[in-house]
This record gives C-alpha cells, structure tokens and sequence, in this order.
C-alpha cells in the first residue's frame, strides 16, 4: 500500500457533480501538485482528504489505515472527524492565524490542546519550526504585525507542528503580493526533504514544475491527465492541458 491512497473519489453539492471519481496514491516524500482552472475541483478534492468536506463515495486511506469508505455510508462523530484530520495539516490562502495570539502561541496552541507533549516539549519544536521557517526574530509578535509572507509562513510552521503524515496546501501563494511569493514558495520548497508528503493546489506552474514528483491536470471534476512534471509540461496530450498550459505559462 502507498502512504497515500485515494480512490474513485466522489463529491456532489446538490445536483452539481464537482469530483467524478478520483485516483491517485503517493508514497512517502512525494509531492503532488494540482492544477487545473478554477472550478476544476482541486480544493474540492483537498477539502475532502481533510474531511472539511465528506465525499459522496471513494476511499481515502493512509498508511494502510482507511480513514474513509463511501460503500460503508458510515456517519463520523465530532471525534472521528478530528482523529482523521491529524493525519493532514492543512495551509490555506488567506493563512487563517488566530488574531489574539502570538507567532508563538499560534504555531502551540493545537500540540498543546491535544497534549502532544510537555509543555517545554511543544515550545522546543514550535520554535525550532518557527526558525526553519526564518521567523526567530517574530515570535512574539502578532499577526496583524506581519507581512502576508511572513503570516503565510507562520501558518506553514502550525501545520507542521502536529506532524502530519500529509501536508496539504490550498493555493498557498494567491493571497500574496508578487514580491512576497518567492519567500513562501522558497519555505515550500525546502520542505521536500524526503520526509514530508505533500499535496499542493498552485497556480504556479514552473514551481508545480520544479518541485513536485508528480502532477495531476484536473478539469470539470475528473483527472485529465497525471504525470512527472516532465510528462505534463514538456509533452502534454490532452488538447485541454495543452491549452491551459499555453494560457498559464503566456500569463
């Protein structure tokens, strides 16, 4: 079994089909990029294997534990819901760092709700992730006192710190400024190391390029095409990928 398994995924919101049934697995250390035109279904599908949203059918598994099974129909209690989400850390786009708290106090506050740790325990590795992020120097700061680089980096640093088996980022890049990308994408980037496995939404095509293992092309809900970044960018067959490709890398 892969670390990450994903089958024949479906979701509907009302009579609108957004996923038709999605496949793909990841082993351990690798990236996935997911691109595609807005309304294609990538968030949907993140917001899925976060259990932000409950897929119609399909199975989600990790590290051979099925976490979901659509053909079960099983209801998730409150508590289900929260075990199977540690298995993701999740960056948004607009950061979502809590106002009222410190860097600090941001990057501990689930570890330390969740007793994974003593106290000093929990403080050594947020500050050793807050330092790989290179925000030493903020760490008592607020986030209303941070650049949308430096608040996007600090949410990077929370979703590490629970030590997910996946790490999932929804566009992490679309609420910056130009000028502010490069530093989140750069932290991103050094993230692949081997040991962490991500799944990234990006619009960012020669990052997709040049980072990730693998690439999937979503468009209207299904998988169009999935390949190496070679595969995808340098002979892409689908006319729709192709298309998208020449208005992305033209943009």
């Amino acid at each position: 079994m892969s670390w990450l398994e994903v089958k024949n995924i479906h979701k509907s919101f009302g009579k609108t089909k957004v996923l038709k049934g999605i496949d793909f697995s990841l082993e351990k250390g690798e990236v996935l990029a997911l691109i595609g035109s807005s309304g294609s279904g990538k968030t949907t599908l993140l917001r899925c294997l976060n259990f932000l949203e409950t897929p119609d059918d399909g199975v989600i598994s990790v590290k051979d534990k099925v976490l979901f099974e659509g053909s079960v129909k099983t209801k998730f209690n409150d508590e289900e819901i929260r075990q199977n989400r540690l298995h993701f850390g999740l960056v948004f786009q607009n950061f979502n760092l809590f106002p009222q708290y410190t860097v600090l106090k941001n990057v501990t506050l689930a570890p330390s709700l969740l007793k994974k740790g003593t106290d000093e325990e929990i403080n050594n590795k947020a500050m050793e992730l807050i330092k790989n992020v290179g925000l030493s120097e903020k760490i008592n700061s607020y986030p209303c006192e941070l650049s949308g680089g430096q608040q996007q980096r600090v949410a990077i640093a929370r979703a590490l710190a629970l030590s997910p088996d996946v790490l999932c980022f929804d566009e992490p890049t679309s609420a910056l400024d130009p000028e502010l990308t490069g530093e989140v994408l750069r932290v991103i980037r050094e993230l692949k190391n081997g040991e962490n496995t991500m799944v990234i939404v990006t619009h960012e095509m020669n990052f997709a390029r040049n980072v990730s293992d693998k690439v999937i092309f979503m468009a209207d809900g299904v998988i169009e095409e999935m390949g190496t970044p070679d595969d995808l960018f340098e002979n892409p067959k689908s006319p729709r990928l192709k298309e998208f490709l020449s208005s992305s890398l033209k943009d």
